[in-house]
């Protein structure tokens, strides 16, 4: 039962993930890559975050969490590349960066033992390169896309 309700987490974070603006399609690959990436306890509360700039406060009361308790766990994340940690004059935000380029390169510059690199550089390549429902959603089927194509008008200009 307990496999169960971790799979179920990481599927939430798996849709959140895909509310970004550019998107990552949740299939098998992209569970395996967030199930390496994130604890099953981790999956559930990120899932839970907004995907614009927030504060601890707003994560604690996401996660019905003291602030500290919020704070420490935003900060863990942002120290293995998952979160990013913003400080300005109006105090400390946080942000979770979008798959690409965001979390996915993020969490391969980390040094230390925090992921096993091999498997998830093995991972992302086959999510982003063999896999095709990535590669499409980004570069054809979905809503945003990540570049468009502009005509040089005076190299395409008809002579008449």
């Amino acid at each position: 039962m307990s496999h169960h309700t971790a799979r179920e987490g990481y599927r939430k974070l798996s849709e959140r993930i895909n509310r970004f603006p550019q998107g990552a399609p949740p299939t098998e690959l992209l569970f395996q890559i967030v199930e390496l990436l994130f604890t099953p306890a981790e999956a559930e509360l990120v899932a839970l975050l907004p995907i614009k700039p927030f504060t601890a406060e707003t994560a604690a009361r996401l996660w019905k969490k003291s602030e500290t308790e919020a704070c420490d766990i935003l900060e863990a994340l942002a120290s293995c590349g998952m979160m990013l940690d913003i400080d300005s004059r109006h105090g400390q935000t946080f942000v979770m960066p979008p798959p690409m380029a965001g979390f996915f390169e993020f969490s391969m510059m980390r040094i230390g033992d925090h992921y096993d690199q091999k498997l998830l550089a093995e991972l992302f390549y086959q999510y982003l390169n063999v896999e095709e429902d990535f590669a499409s959603a980004l570069f054809a089927n979905g809503e945003t896309q990540i570049g468009r194509v502009f005509v040089n008008e005076r190299a395409a200009s008809i002579q008449t």
